[in-house]
């Protein structure tokens, strides 16, 4: 939560990925807090739906379809949403996947590269696209969600996604330091497993096997990371940038 009351009030959040998972929960959680929410996904449907939400209650919001591998739609989406609201004040890059889960030894060498040109140069992208903008402005905040898996590898499963999200790790300290004089504070969060679409593919062993490797013995749910981008974007946490928050319940 932040310090101040009604902080978010009025500000501007641009959030990719935005109509499933914790990009949605995020909008919401925003939403709750006054801000206008622009809701971006490849999934235009979803997009609206999730932007519908934050309509009913009560805040503002806007939706638009983006791939983020693809840098004039995200150029694009960042000047639409300038366009609608006046300014961007935080950006969370939330779009993101596993694509497939394979053993190291079935990792193809499309699977590799769609994974990390979504994850990686999704993430790039939208963060690069944004902060001439922020720049301008005198700062804004830039979250994105890695994972717990860059921590731990992905073996057996995900190691082209727990890579791909080390990368996300590594990219989010170097923006963060980079930009940290210039009022931009850039961060990541590491959740752990969490109940979203994200894993409806997953064998259910595999979940059964973080569950079990998990401390609190559950998934996380998608309003617990969102509760944790509203605190990295408030003015609680004014000295937070170039690092990764984890919010795992206890996995390692």
């Amino acid at each position: 939560m932040p310090k101040t009351p009604d902080y978010f009030h009025g500000k501007t959040i641009l959030i990719t990925g935005a109509g499933s998972g914790i990009g949605r929960s995020s909008a919401l959680v925003f939403a709750r807090e006054g801000a206008n929410v622009v809701c971006s996904d490849i999934d235009a449907d979803a997009a609206e739906r999730v932007a519908n939400q934050v309509i009913q209650m009560g805040a503002k919001a806007t939706f638009n379809c983006c791939d983020v591998t693809d840098r004039p739609q995200v150029d694009a989406m960042v000047a639409q949403a300038i366009e609608d609201f006046g300014r961007v004040d935080f950006e969370l890059n939330a779009a993101g996947g596993a694509l497939a889960r394979k053993p190291f030894l079935e990792i193809t060498d499309e699977l590799w590269e769609r994974t990390y040109a979504l994850n990686v140069k999704g993430t790039f992208n939208a963060a690069q696209a944004v902060i001439p903008h922020m720049l301008e402005n005198g700062g804004g905040v830039i979250v994105n969600i890695a994972s717990i898996a860059s921590k731990v590898g992905g073996p057996g499963n995900s190691v082209h996604y727990a890579s791909s999200k080390g990368a996300v790790d590594t990219m989010t300290m170097g923006i963060g330091r980079e930009f940290a004089s210039r009022g931009i504070r850039c961060l990541s969060i590491s959740p752990g497993v969490v109940d979203t679409p994200f894993h409806d593919s997953t064998p259910q062993e595999v979940l059964d096997m973080y569950s079990q490797a998990t401390p609190m013995g559950r998934m996380a749910l998608p309003e617990e990371i969102a509760e944790t981008v509203l605190f990295a974007c408030s003015d609680a946490a004014p000295y937070m940038t170039a690092d990764t928050i984890k919010v795992s319940g206890g996995l390692r």
